[in-house]
């Protein structure tokens, strides 16, 4: 079975290369391509392809951007993104959108084939470096989280609270409706693991949240 392939990139020279390479092999055709991501779209209907090759940045609009728009036009059809940033968090957008696969502008054109297959297979594709690039910014971002578990309106309301707020003071201060207010407090009470207005007050003098009387 070929795997025909959809070329979206705003360099016409990279698209003529990226055919070529992909040309090359007797299992893969490129069947068309795209110099913006609005226009992939139109061309992903009428080709209906395998997969979808696609730049990240584009002028007009990024190819992360343009993924649920993509992918809801032509359902069937499996997305590896193409990118000269190797940041994780460009492959994190890239996945939360739909992507199926994220391979960098630099990698061999051997790599380049190899990611097609596998996304084209129903496989996930990032390059093994890029991967644990990934797992580190993962790994660091659930470390900040276990050290400051509460969102920064969290913390605010946490503040208001110890200072002797009300929930409908609190609704009233910040422009949200007491039912939220009370929503948020039973949130900070559960992540801090707290169950009394005395440890919400220790806890919010110990963060350096409020400053005891002198």
């Amino acid at each position: 079975m070929t795997i025909r392939v959809l070329v979206v990139d705003d360099h016409a020279v990279v698209r003529s290369g990226l055919r070529r390479v992909l040309d090359a092999e007797d299992d893969i055709e490129a069947v068309g391509e795209a110099p913006t991501a609005d226009r992939a779209i139109f061309e992903a209907m009428e080709h209906k392809p395998d997969v979808v090759l696609m730049d990240v940045t584009m002028p007009g609009g990024s190819g992360v951007d343009a993924l649920p728009a993509l992918l809801q036009s032509v359902p069937g059809t499996r997305v590896l993104m193409l990118s000269m940033h190797d940041d994780p968090g460009y492959v994190r957008a890239a996945f939360d959108a739909g992507a199926s696969g994220y391979v960098l502008k630099e990698a061999a054109d051997s790599e380049v084939v190899a990611a097609v297959r596998a996304v084209a297979a129903g496989e996930q594709y990032v390059h093994p470096a890029l991967g644990a690039k990934l797992v580190a910014a993962n790994a660091d971002d659930r470390r900040r989280a276990e050290a400051d578990p509460l969102s920064e309106r969290e913390r605010e309301i946490l503040r208001l609270l110890a200072l002797g707020h009300t929930n409908q003071e609190i609704a009233g201060m910040l422009y949200i409706s007491v039912r939220t207010a009370e929503t948020h407090r039973a949130h900070i009470m559960q992540k801090l693991r707290l169950s009394s207005r005395a440890e919400l007050v220790r806890y919010a003098l110990d963060a350096g949240l409020i400053e005891t009387s002198p």
